[in-house]
């Protein structure tokens, strides 16, 4: 199974709309949405292209396909425009014999680890921060931001196949990688 994770999408229509062209490219099982769908966030600027309402029509034809988690910028409002459930804090996914444990990273984190075991998956949005390593025998990873990168990393999304998680940017280079 292919998974493909996006994360702080902060209302970006124009990133969203070339996330979604890789999605067509990638052609993933499911799409992971790792939280921060519509709102900027108040220390966030604007992003390219802001539009929450064409972010939620965007998504929704994706919604049987969406895995989805509550990012520190969601409210129960924006939950009334998306087809799909994005308000819990964390969802478990089994990928390949592995849990998954998915999270925004406002609570849990690659700081805060949740009680898992070894070998596990932990991955988190909220940095906006690329990451792929392992910490204490659990894989951390992020995809860091389609729309608001940090530390003048490109933004980025990531893709698990094959026990192998890449990041990648829009140009179709890979940021980091990690074997799982």
């Amino acid at each position: 199974m292919k998974l493909m994770f996006i994360s702080d999408i902060h209302g970006s229509l124009y990133w969203l709309d070339k996330a979604l062209e890789k999605v067509q490219e990638e052609q993933p099982d499911n799409l992971v949405i790792l939280g921060d769908f519509l709102y900027h966030g108040p220390r966030n600027p604007l992003p390219n292209g802001y539009d929450p309402q064409g972010v939620a029509a965007r998504l929704n034809p994706y919604s049987k396909s969406i895995v989805a988690v509550r990012g520190n910028c969601d409210a129960e409002v924006d939950q009334m425009l998306l087809e799909f459930p994005m308000m819990g804090d964390y969802v478990m996914i089994l990928h390949e014999g592995r849990r998954i444990y998915v999270t925004h990273g406002h609570g849990f984190s690659i700081e805060n680890l949740p009680l898992l075991s070894e070998g596990d998956i932990f991955i988190q949005g909220h940095t906006h921060l690329p990451v792929a390593d392992v910490k204490e025998g659990i894989y951390v990873l992020n995809p860091g931001s389609i729309a608001l990168p940090k530390e003048n990393n490109p933004n980025s999304y990531a893709v698990l196949e094959g026990g192998l998680f890449s990041v990648k940017d829009f140009d179709g280079n890979k940021v980091k990688s990690i074997v799982l």
